[in-house]
């Protein structure tokens, strides 16, 4: 793995060319807060929670320790717990699954559509024929493209309630319906590296439902909902307020943010046909918003060995499925049909750079590197 901060002139780490980009704004924003004494669920963070539901579309915002607990917290206000099974995909963030078993549910894994990377609809459909009784559905926008949206009639169809992970998805969209929406509550990171990052760990939650917001906002914090007085178990997952403010810096960039990467990954896509590699498809009427760039290809570790030795930071997300992982092997349910083409994707797949600071240079020699690896 490279060093973040050898790559800084061709190819800029994001986190800090991201603080480059708002230094002024985000230093006013830290020493705002160092000053007025409020360093946990002030006015940032509730500031921060009624800005982001208003760009999401979504009534109610929490804000939480981070993305894991965002799912946690999420499956827990839907009443998920112990004798409960959740289904998902293998590929994802291990955080996913691992959200799951954190309430003592079951994960039941479903394979994914080749194209997309997000959860196959027919696959879905056919492992809740074969599966009744399942609780909930975590639905993972990956890499930034949104799951297809018959995926949330079917999981209501069979009575399951909907979570979405919205990790990777920050602005994404499908039919102009911008994720976040779709589902009964839905569950954002705000890791530096996310299309919309913080300097530090942060997440949220999102639902139009009231009473599971309020739900949320008692679990977050001990149960509480007066000071001092659980009336559930909850636990402390509070985002910080200083994260808080310096999100609300970021936050009024993110469409432009966004629109550079569909920029660049236009750029990538356009390059694409003249490599050893298989550009990522967007679904019609899904707007993709590129938290990653991922490519396929058979020769998948012999190129990311000759990009790395070119200082070129491409990385593969992720190298194992969930469920072929030491902590999960031979431990959790596939569903109908396997998932054969979720580990066809975790041997092929390639994250090249990309993000809002990157320059169309750096991608032409992305490109170029790759022309001559064919």
């Amino acid at each position: 793995m490279l060093a973040p901060f050898a790559v800084t002139m061709r190819f800029p780490f994001l986190p800090i060319a991201d603080y480059e980009a708002h230094r002024a704004a985000v230093d006013a924003a830290i020493q705002r807060v160092l000053t007025s004494g409020h360093y946990i669920l002030g006015p940032e963070v509730g500031g921060f929670e009624k800005e982001f539901a208003a760009a999401t579309g979504a009534a109610h915002c929490i804000g939480v320790g981070n993305g894991t607990d965002a799912l946690h917290l999420a499956l827990r206000a839907l009443g998920v717990g112990a004798g409960d099974t959740v289904v998902t995909v293998s590929h994802t963030a291990v955080a996913t699954v691992s959200a799951i078993e954190l309430c003592g549910a079951t994960p039941l894994l479903v394979d994914i559509d080749p194209r997309t990377f997000t959860i196959d609809p027919e696959k879905l459909d056919a492992t809740l024929q074969r599966h009744p009784g399942c609780k909930a559905a975590i639905l993972v926008h990956l890499y930034g493209h949104p799951v297809a949206p018959e995926c949330v009639e079917i999981a209501r169809r069979h009575g399951l309630k909907v979570l979405e992970d919205c990790a990777q998805a920050h602005g994404a969209a499908f039919g102009g319906r911008t994720v976040g929406t779709w589902g009964d509550l839905a569950a954002f990171s705000f890791y530096p590296t996310k299309n919309l990052g913080a300097i530090g760990d942060g997440g949220a939650v999102l639902t139009g439902d009231a009473e599971l917001a309020a739900s949320v906002r008692r679990l977050h914090q001990y149960g509480w909902e007066e000071r001092y007085i659980s009336k559930v178990q909850g636990l402390n997952s509070r985002l910080d307020e200083l994260q808080a403010a310096i999100l609300r810096v970021k936050l009024p960039a993110l469409a432009d943010g966004n629109a550079r990467r569909r920029e660049l990954a236009r750029r990538y896509t356009a390059g694409m046909g003249e490599t050893a590699c298989e550009a990522p498809r967007v679904a019609d009427g899904a707007t993709h918003v590129f938290h990653q760039y991922v490519v396929r290809s058979a020769r998948r570790d012999a190129l990311l060995a000759e990009l790395q030795q070119r200082r070129i930071p491409a990385a593969i997300h992720y190298p194992q499925a969930v469920h072929q992982q030491s902590a999960y092997l031979g431990r959790v349910q596939a569903g109908v049909g396997g998932l054969g083409e979720t580990e066809r994707a975790a041997a092929q797949v390639l994250s090249l750079p990309l993000h809002p600071h990157l320059t169309d240079a750096a991608v032409d020699e992305v490109l170029a590197a790759l022309r001559e690896l064919r």
